[in-house]
């Protein structure tokens, strides 16, 4: 008789984003008349940029004759979009990277949660709270944690939570971890970490012998320049951090699926019995036995993105977003709520208005303003009471939005 996964079953209720996706249905089928907005889920709306869509079609047609045809590649990505993206992404940081190191795949998202392929369940995870779901839920699923409390804590899980107090960024937690998950620019909370900042929690993982995951999915979004992009921008971070990074939000290729993950040679952890293990290797061999790779066409892509003239197109409709991202939150603030990021990153964290709960300002805003974000308790106990904005939209239809929420709260 086959069984089922019953961790699964710890899962509270449906992954956030579907569940809104649900409720948004439900919703429209009943107003078909409604012109509803989403600055909700951060999926982008710009198209791939020319010099993108280009290096797409020309591999593309590379598939189509016999001599340049490509089939299987490395699982680890090809050696000309790994070389492109240390020398015009790292190096500039000072950062140098060995192309052993970096590994091609077909989202960050699916990273994070795979890279715990080569942790032992034994392993004591801490994660932000609010925070992204998938950190959260992939811990669930592969067996870390106990059930989940009244305030939807699992039990085995160390919650450092984000608040108003400390700034959105965590604190070291009290108790010994063996793995922290990072992320900045935050989602859902566009806080951004200081180089001070990065550097106490590399110096707290070397002296706890700790793995930081350092998801850098939105680092093309800093404007400030004294804001680190990469966690091995501070020195020792390569003896104990992986970082994961994507081309959905920097690019525009959430439909076309690609992202990378560094994972250091100097990075070592131990078997039960003490001996030290590289974790570039075990993530090597999981990825040459799961996964099959990139598609030759989407590297290609990739890779444009990096030439200078791609680079100027990604780099417009970046701030194409970011200009979106400062409309709704000077807007926002204006109409007197509480507005924090939209500024390192595209997306803005608000206080929801008179205490009302997430979801109830949720159905308040798909109701009454047909305008759709995110519930901040989706994220986690500590997100109740306020909202995620999404700077990923069309420009008229940003301005649109927060001018019906504007007048919504007078």
């Amino acid at each position: 008789m086959a069984l089922v996964n019953e961790h699964y079953l710890k899962l509270k209720a449906g992954y956030l984003f579907p569940e809104i996706g649900r409720r948004v249905k439900l919703f429209a089928e009943a107003n078909p008349n409604a012109k509803i907005i989403r600055l909700g889920i951060g999926d982008v709306t710009c198209p791939l940029a020319p010099a993108v869509i280009r290096a797409f079609h020309d591999a593309v047609d590379e598939m189509a004759s016999e001599k340049s045809f490509m089939g299987y590649g490395p699982e680890q990505g090809y050696d000309f979009l790994i070389r492109t993206v240390i020398e015009k992404s790292y190096n500039p940081l000072g950062v140098d990277l060995k192309t052993s190191e970096v590994f091609i795949s077909d989202g960050s998202k699916c990273d994070t949660a795979n890279i715990l392929d080569i942790f032992a369940l034994e392993n004591v995870v801490a994660i932000g709270d609010p925070v992204y779901p998938v950190y959260n839920d992939t811990n669930v699923m592969i067996g870390r944690t106990g059930e989940a409390n009244e305030q939807g804590y699992y039990e085995g899980l160390v919650y450092m939570p984000c608040t108003e107090d400390n700034g959105f960024n965590p604190e070291f937690p009290e108790q010994a971890v063996d793995i922290i998950y990072l992320c900045f620019p935050n989602n859902p909370t566009g806080a951004v970490a200081t180089k001070e900042q990065l550097k106490g929690w590399v110096d707290y993982a070397l002296k706890q012998n700790a793995v930081i995951f350092f998801d850098a999915a939105y680092e093309a979004f800093i404007t400030d320049p004294a804001i680190p992009h990469s966690i091995y921008e501070i020195e020792g971070a390569k003896k104990c951090a992986i970082e994961f990074r994507s081309f959905s939000k920097t690019a525009g290729f959430t439909g076309a699926r690609c992202a990378l993950t560094v994972v250091p040679e100097e990075l070592m952890v131990n078997t039960a019995a003490g001996d030290p293990i590289q974790l570039n290797k075990l993530w090597n061999r999981r990825q040459s036995t799961k996964f099959n790779g990139v598609s030759y066409p989407v590297q290609k892509a990739a890779a444009a993105v990096y030439s200078d003239e791609g680079w100027s197109q990604v780099r417009e409709t970046i701030d194409y977003y970011m200009e979106n991202a400062r409309i709704i939150r000077e807007g926002l603030a204006s109409a007197g709520l509480t507005v924090y990021g939209g500024v390192n990153a595209p997306y803005i964290w608000l206080k929801t208005p008179c205490g009302i709960t997430s979801w109830s300002f949720f159905d308040k805003l798909l109701t009454e303003c047909n305008v759709v974000g995110t519930p901040g308790s989706g994220f986690g106990p500590s997100g109740e009471g306020y909202f995620r904005l999404s700077a990923f939209g069309n420009r008229d239809s940003v301005i649109e939005a927060v001018e019906r929420i504007k007048n919504n709260l007078r």
